[in-house]
């Protein structure tokens, strides 16, 4: 593998008002739309750079591939990971696993959001 292993990631939701509405309350950021390669596709982006580090992703919804735990745990980069944990109870999301240190490699936090499905945050401090 000659590059980042990740290159890009999907969340699948069933509600994308409300999937959307967490997701741009917990990370302070606007999702944009993006045009969808087939008609039955709802996507809207994280915001990205292709300069930088890491790999950016979408919110999904697509009729009959359902949301929630699945085996794959995206985790996004934070600052201080406590900072948008913070927003996740009132955003409508779960608390799994409240920040916590992870050694050398910084600090976790594990969250559930409105559509079931597990996400981290991850910082160094």
């Amino acid at each position: 593998m000659s590059a980042n292993a990740v290159a890009w990631f999907e969340i699948y939701v069933q509600d994308m008002p409300r999937a959307r509405a967490f997701y741009q309350t917990v990370f302070q950021v606007a999702l944009q739309q993006l045009n969808a390669p087939l008609d039955e596709l709802e996507m809207w982006a994280f915001p990205s750079d292709m300069e930088r580090y890491g790999c950016s992703g979408a919110l999904v919804r697509v009729a009959g591939v359902p949301s929630g735990g699945g085996g794959t745990l995206v985790y996004f980069h934070c600052e201080d990971c406590a900072v948008e944990e913070a927003r996740v109870i009132p955003a409508g999301g779960q608390v799994h696993r409240a920040k916590m240190s992870i050694g050398e490699f910084g600090f976790i936090s594990l969250l559930v959001d409105t559509e079931g499905n597990m996400i981290g945050l991850h910082s160094m401090q």
